[in-house]
């Protein structure tokens, strides 16, 4: 039964373009309720939420106390679980099992676009679930982005698509793997950094990819001619161009998960200058980390209308070697026995964690989440390099780079930054949140696994907040409350209890 206006509009689109997939729609929305409401209760519990007035944890769940009054009554929540589910929260002695309802019920500012986003996020959820599960293992390296239905396993819009239909989703989206055709938009004047492929030029003009949705929906005026074919990886704007080896992140102007995936100007401008920086400071750690270097980018000026080509991070793979998103590696552990699979996250937690803080320590601060960050396994799962794609969203510390001997970067703008309390925030939140605590999925594995990880790496400044201070996290649904930029929620730190 569908209980709210998405779940309604995607199961009477599913009935037009794809009935045999109906009743698997309808069947998994109760669980794609009780995952997003788990989402959503996490971030109630341990985000610095304005209006929540107090907290009580009990043995038997946790109660929340609104500022005017009001009380929710949920669960107990770890912040570290993944594949959790919670069935109903109360509000005032009333059972909610659909988040967006909850949302509704709360009447918070910034609460109305939520609800529709967790709407949203529900029926996209249920409608990836219905993807069947591709057998065995990948036949191209691109395919391991495909697998996962789920997304990001602690955001509560974790798939709010807005704006895409059932048949666009089916179209377009990785876990239904599709080929998509991109189209090109020829651009006269416009702006270009590196060398551009011959073959998507005309005359004066540059040929622009474009994500087919993008030219329906936002560019619908505008001349555009057949691309080349692409399969989406886990940022669903951003396609494989099969034999190239090489990949196309095109403008998207809807919000998936949390943010409008368009490409500013600044970054097609400093596309290549940042990717330079990356390359040449990730130089030094002896071959530890791999940058998929940006090959070119450009744009006509506006957000809506830019591409940038990288290298596939799939070319680092060695001999009997793949590389796989760091959000895919559950999966790929899942085979190993229990001590071998406790071993390949302790071995990636040093890994990872070792490559970021130093990398800190010399003066960039990469975004290193499970979509971003690759890890290059051997033949019997062990990792031994990391690769990392997509440097929209880093940052680079002039001061740092001049300190290790680097000459200041030919960047200006957002991308720079000297503050070491955004610096640490930038590596730390996206390394917990989106690697390391989905691979231990419990805040007490977590501990184990951070206490060994960190146990020989070098004392630099980052290794001595993680052990000593609290966990920085972003408080996901106060960002999606607030509209504002990155905001954050400071977790216990298990090690300390360890330690303790």
């Amino acid at each position: 039964m569908c209980d709210t206006p998405a779940e309604r509009e995607l199961a009477e689109e599913l009935e037009s373009v794809r009935p045999e997939s109906a009743s698997a729609y309808l069947a998994a929305l109760p669980g794609a309720r009780a995952t997003v409401l788990a989402r959503l209760w996490r971030g109630l519990v341990h985000e610095p939420l304005p209006w929540i007035a107090a907290r009580a944890p009990r043995r038997e769940g946790t109660v929340l106390r609104l500022a005017d009054g009001r009380r929710l009554h949920g669960p107990p929540s770890d912040p570290w679980a993944t594949g959790t589910e919670v069935a109903a929260v109360e509000l005032d002695g009333v059972s909610y099992d659909h988040p967006a309802l909850l949302m509704a019920a709360l009447r918070v500012p910034g609460g109305a676009p939520f609800t529709g986003e967790l709407d949203h996020s529900v029926a996209s959820l249920a409608l990836s679930r219905t993807a069947s599960r591709p057998a065995g293992p990948p036949m191209e390296p691109w395919e391991w982005e495909q697998r996962s239905p789920d997304g990001h396993p602690y955001h509560p819009t974790c798939r709010s698509r807005p704006g895409f239909s059932a048949a666009e989703q089916l179209a377009y989206a990785p876990e239904h793997r599709p080929v998509v055709g991109l189209r090109l938009a020829p651009v006269t004047g416009a702006t270009v950094r590196g060398p551009w492929p011959p073959e998507w030029r005309d005359g004066d003009a540059v040929l622009v990819p474009v994500h087919p949705w993008q030219a329906e929906h936002v560019l619908g005026g505008r001349r555009t001619l057949p691309g080349p074919p692409g399969h989406p990886l886990l940022s669903l704007r951003t396609l494989a161009l099969g034999s190239t080896r090489t990949d196309v992140k095109t403008a998207l102007s809807t919000q998936l998960t949390s943010q409008v995936r368009d490409i500013s100007a600044y970054s097609v401008d400093n596309a290549l200058a940042t990717s330079e920086v990356a390359e040449r400071v990730a130089d030094r750690l002896g071959g530890r980390l791999h940058i998929a270097r940006t090959l070119t980018a450009a744009g006509a000026g506006t957000p809506d209308l830019a591409a940038v080509l990288r290298e596939s991070p799939y070319v680092h793979a060695g001999t009997d070697e793949q590389v796989v998103p760091v959000a895919e590696l559950p999966e790929h552990f899942a085979s190993h026995s229990p001590h071998e699979r406790s071993a390949r996250i302790t071995e990636l937690a040093r890994l990872a964690l070792g490559v970021c803080l130093d990398l800190l320590d010399l003066g960039v601060a990469l975004e290193a989440h499970g979509q971003n960050l690759l890890a290059v396994v051997d033949g019997e799962g062990r990792p031994r390099r990391l690769v990392y794609r997509d440097l929209a969203d880093i940052r680079i510390s002039p001061a740092r780079l001049v300190r290790h001997g680097f000459p200041a970067p030919p960047l200006t703008g957002r991308l720079l930054n000297d503050d070491p309390t955004v610096l640490r925030r930038k590596v730390l939140g996206c390394l917990l949140t989106g690697v390391l605590g989905p691979l231990a999925g419990n805040t007490t594995t977590l501990g184990t696994v951070l206490e060994a990880a960190t146990r020989d790496l070098p004392p630099t400044m980052g290794l001595r907040a993680l052990r000593a201070e609290e966990l920085p996290v972003k408080a996901l649904t106060l960002m999606r409350l607030s509209r504002e930029g990155d905001q954050w929620a400071m977790l216990p730190n298990p090690m300390t209890d360890q330690q303790n």
